[in-house]
């Protein structure tokens, strides 16, 4: 029944345009995963990424474009319905039990087809954390050319290349020396490669970007078409995704709307990825039933904005919760959850991230520096707060430093009013801490907190309470087997074919 209602709306919509010249522009909303501006057009180095570059130069860059969560499927929940995914009950990543949109909000290709655009996802998933959530159900088809004459298409599409694993360039590889690190990751050989494995992936998704870019450029529809370009969320490094630094939350951002965008500019605003949903719905005239969270890149709205926020809930079974407001100049980070570590158990990190390896390794050693132990260390400070201008990479905290008392005080102060005035935040439970629900520490004859998982998943509801906090999540002995098993896949040749291999646990998780 649902199927077909919003069949005979969209069907509505179109009758209505029949005999009109329907000139409302396309829209193309391309996405990449787990990717931050780690592109030539935003000077990183070591790699060149010329079809984003020229799409750039075509249209407008946003310097400080940043997503509302750094997980997928929380920051695509925000970006398919322009609302905060709080607020709408779809933070918790990998949701067991979804529910339908709350407030009379719809998502973003429903009020496309009702207005008479043909929707098309033309990739492979929605990872929405609400109902409805298929492709289905929530687009009319997979690819714009179904649309009907001069209908107006809505299309998103996901490369999802740059989520791990990656492959490797074999015609431009990338030298290690070339790649710049942040601070906060050890600088070794191995470290070096893995990051420029990731660039050289990156390399690979921009012609992709170049193919459907030509393919408009082909059918005569360039001209009329928006086209958005935007990460999905963070880079896949340890302190990127599913944390809110920067690395985690700051995202590449590009539209390009001929005649009515001037080529060639760059934005210092402070733009949120939710603000997508607003242009797009400005652009084609359509009035959200529910005003919308983000705001019209255009509006002044955006012009005047003096801050952005962003939150993390539980990632997987990894239960944690955080909070974040940033201005041009600060980042304060509120942890909800202090008393657990970064990097408590989560079975995708340790199953896919190769420097998680490494750098545990060398903590459990002593061998990190202060900057880089920080992110290893058993619990975490209840207010994280970064001089941005001084610390652009975020490891100097100062928030009990009396200076910035006055700074700290005003980003609480807005980050509690966001809280309780926008996404109507319900905090942290007992229940979600999982207090008193584990034992203290692993249990003697474990080296491993995978292998525990594995063996108690009939006797604890992890889908509940979550993972255990133990931390460290495995001996030094057993890191050193995981970076052994790495060794071979991330220092492979160009052309050399290594399969990667499986450092974790891949029974799925158990459902109730």
């Amino acid at each position: 029944m649902n199927r077909l209602f919003f069949f005979a709306i969209s069907l509505i919509g179109w009758l209505i345009g029949v005999g009109k010249a329907d000139d409302r522009p396309n829209i193309l909303w391309i996405a990449i995963e787990d990717w931050s501006p780690d592109l030539s057009c935003y000077g990183t180095r070591g790699l060149e990424t010329p079809h984003v570059d020229q799409l750039a130069s075509e249209g407008i860059r946003y310097e400080w474009a940043f997503t509302t969560s750094p997980v997928c499927s929380t920051s695509r929940s925000a970006m398919m319905t322009g609302f905060h995914q709080n607020y709408i009950g779809a933070n918790q990543h990998r949701e067991h039990d979804k529910q339908a949109l709350p407030h009379g909000i719809k998502p973003i290709p429903h009020l496309m087809a009702e207005a008479g655009y043909y929707t098309a996802l033309m990739s492979y998933k929605t990872d929405c954390n609400f109902l409805p959530d298929s492709k289905s159900d929530l687009f009319t088809g997979k690819d714009w050319s179904e649309r009907k004459d001069g209908q107006p298409f809505f299309a998103r599409i996901t490369f999802g290349g740059t989520h791990r694993s990656w492959k490797r360039d074999s015609k431009r590889p990338i030298d290690i020396a070339d790649v710049e690190l942040p601070p906060y990751y050890a600088d070794t050989e191995f470290v070096r490669r893995d990051w420029a494995n990731g660039l050289e992936q990156m390399k690979l998704v921009d012609w992709e970007v170049g193919a459907l870019l030509q393919r408009l450029e082909d059918e005569g529809l360039a001209e009329n078409t928006i086209v958005f370009f935007i990460g999905d969320h963070g880079r896949c490094h340890i302190r990127g995704k599913q944390f809110l630094y920067d690395g985690g939350i700051r995202i590449p951002m590009i539209m390009r709307w001929p005649g009515k965008v001037e080529p060639g500019q760059v934005s210092e605003d402070l733009i949120q990825s939710i603000d997508i949903c607003a242009t797009v719905l400005e652009a084609a005239g359509v009035e959200a039933p529910v005003p919308l969270h983000g705001k019209s890149l255009f509006s002044k709205d955006v012009k005047a904005r003096k801050y952005i926020f962003a939150a993390r809930d539980k990632m997987d079974e990894t239960h944690d919760a955080m909070r974040s407001i940033r201005s041009r100049d600060h980042k304060l980070i509120l942890n909800l959850m202090p008393e657990r570590p970064y990097l408590q158990y989560n079975r995708y990190k340790e199953g896919a991230y190769p420097v998680l390896a490494e750098m545990s390794i060398l903590h459990l050693k002593g061998e990190l520096t202060p900057a880089q132990a920080a992110f290893f260390a058993s619990s975490k400070p209840e207010i994280e707060l970064f001089d941005l201008k001084k610390d652009p990479f975020e490891v100097n905290n100062v928030a009990d430093d009396p200076g910035y008392e006055k700074v700290k005080a005003e980003l609480l102060a807005e980050l509690e009013k966001w809280r309780a005035e926008v996404i109507q935040d319900e905090g942290v439970t007992d229940e979600f801490r999982a207090v008193d629900r584990f034992p203290k520490a692993m249990p003697e004859g474990f080296t491993k907190v995978d292998d525990w998982v594995v063996a108690n998943a009939e006797k604890f509801d992890f889908n509940k309470f979550g993972w255990p906090g133990w931390y460290p999540t495995r001996t030094l002995e057993e890191w050193q087997k995981a970076r052994g098993m790495w060794e071979a896949y991330v220092m492979r040749g160009p052309e050399e074919s290594v399969p990667r291999p499986s450092i974790s646990h891949s029974k799925k998780k158990k459902r109730k």
